[in-house]
């Protein structure tokens, strides 16, 4: 049986595990989607972004997303991305996680994720094959949870908000200018806010930024140039933001 760069003939293959290799240019973005099976982004270049109804999730080099099946998404790419994709069958294991999450990916996760499209589409589940696909599960299955995901409010008005803030984190509207251009009172919006994102403006924003730098970075641009990029009046304080959340410096990320 022959890989294609296909998803959907990869969704009823009598296995557990089908895996898909493919490239995307840099700023490729699917339409909205699901498939059947669970999938395991992982991009061994470039940085890819996972958007859902509930949030946006980000995985740089050495990170991988995990989207359940059945899940509306869109992916889109920071840069040439090189993917691999496992489709993984929902019933494979009780253990898989059963909401969106970023994964840290280990020397062995990484190793067994790239060995994985060598091998047969109908791999032997008893040989050499059936054992290494099994450890994969295993493996995926131990993955720590990463921080690089960001919660999407559901009403319009504040989706919109976010998602122009996303687009450019620079931006430097206040919370009343954002109550002015989504028609409510600044009490209303920072209730709302917190109502549905559990955070506060201010904090998402934080988070907001420090993904889209995150980002940045792994794609080799400078500490300095980001910390402006992304709306940091010196590189100090967004280094010091960056420790603050991640407990490491944007240096060594």
């Amino acid at each position: 049986m022959q890989r294609s760069g296909r998803a959907i003939d990869y969704q009823d293959i009598p296995r557990p595990i089908a895996a898909m290799a493919d490239e995307y240019p840099a700023g490729h973005a699917t339409p909205w989607h699901s498939h059947r099976r669970s999938q395991l982004f992982y991009g061994s270049t470039g940085v890819a972004r996972v958007i859902t109804e509930d949030g946006a999730w980000v995985a740089p080099p050495l990170r991988a997303i995990w989207v359940p099946g059945g899940i509306e998404h869109q992916v889109a790419c920071r840069g040439p991305v090189s993917f691999r994709t496992l489709y993984i069958e929902p019933d494979a294991s009780s253990r898989l996680p059963t909401a969106c999450r970023v994964m840290e990916v280990s020397d062995l996760l990484r190793s067994l994720i790239i060995e994985s499209v060598s091998v047969p589409l109908t791999y032997d589940t008893l040989g050499r094959d059936g054992c290494m696909m099994q450890l994969l599960l295993h493996e995926i299955e131990l993955a720590p949870i990463g921080q690089l995901h960001i919660r999407m409010p559901q009403s319009r008005a504040l989706r919109v908000m976010c998602e122009a803030i996303l687009k450019d984190p620079s931006i430097s509207a206040s919370i009343d200018d954002w109550a002015k251009k989504t028609g409510m009172s600044r009490r209303t919006l920072t209730r709302r806010f917190r109502i549905e994102t559990g955070i506060s403006i201010a904090t998402w924003i934080t988070q907001a930024r420090l993904i889209e730098a995150m980002s940045r970075i792994a794609e080799g641009a400078s500490i300095t140039s980001v910390a402006f990029e992304v709306g940091y009046e010196s590189s100090s304080a967004f280094g010091a933001m960056f420790r603050r959340t991640f407990g490491t410096s944007p240096t060594r990320f």
